[in-house]
């Protein structure tokens, strides 16, 4: 059963400065699975993600959310919408304690006793460690602990689409094998979620659907069961087998 797509961008170019980074990318995310974007570094994943985001604007193309084009929209219009992003550096306020950033993302709570506590309860389930360091300065944390902040911290408003940005990279097995359980519970909540990763074994134990890039472009997209399967056209993709 093929899904539409939440998010769709069309033949999307990007410069930044003189160099032209993104040549025309067609991707498609559909609503309610979880899209790996894989490719070798420098292939333009992460600017396509701050593309989508509006952090830096298409300079050609159209990016589509449902049936709104945000291609020309701001940062903070395009979060407004219901998409979160969690970049690769986490953009997590170091100085300030797990709870005061999880409460700047709750934007509709001005202290923490208005946080939404049944939405609270939920997230302690699926990261632990944000409960357990609730009090604590961000910045002590782990980096496992940090990226779990990061992801909590994207979807303690409800969001339709989660954007994240290589959330194993650096991180021990048994954190990852966390963020996978995770990831599936948010799946089955149903949250559409925009992977990066270069984890393969992260990838195809959560994929549905995966798109590669290489050089600004999208040369491959399809079901992550198909990709997987396909040995010789990893090694032409990416250099490697799952």
């Amino acid at each position: 059963m093929s899904h539409p797509a939440l998010l769709q961008l069309e033949g999307v170019h990007t410069h930044i400065g003189a160099y032209h980074i993104l040549h025309g990318v067609d991707l498609a995310v559909p609503r309610g699975q979880l899209t790996m974007l894989l490719g070798r570094n420098g292939a333009g994943k992460t600017t396509t993600l701050r593309t989508i985001m509006g952090l830096w604007h298409a300079s050609d193309g159209r990016v589509r959310f449902g049936d709104q084009d945000i291609t020309a929209l701001h940062t903070p219009q395009i979060a407004g919408l219901g998409i979160a992003y969690v970049p690769e550096n986490m953009g997590i306020f170091s100085d300030l304690t797990v709870r005061e950033n999880m409460l700047l993302a709750a934007r509709a709570a001005k202290n923490a006793e208005q946080m939404d506590d049944a939405r609270l309860k939920w997230i302690f389930k699926l990261f632990p460690a944000v409960e357990k360091f609730w009090s604590h300065p961000a910045g002590k944390l782990s980096g496992g602990q940090k990226q779990m902040l990061a992801v909590a911290r994207s979807i303690v408003e409800p969001r339709e689409l989660l954007i994240i940005d290589e959330p194993s990279k650096g991180l021990a097995p048994a954190i990852i094998n966390n963020m996978i359980d995770a990831f599936s519970e948010l799946k089955r909540s149903g949250v559409t979620i925009l992977l990066v990763e270069q984890n393969i074994n992260f990838a195809q134990r959560l994929g549905d659907t995966v798109a590669v890039m290489d050089n600004g472009r999208v040369v491959h997209s399809g079901t992550m069961a198909a990709f997987s399967a396909d040995e010789e056209l990893q090694h032409s993709l990416l250099g490697l087998a799952l």
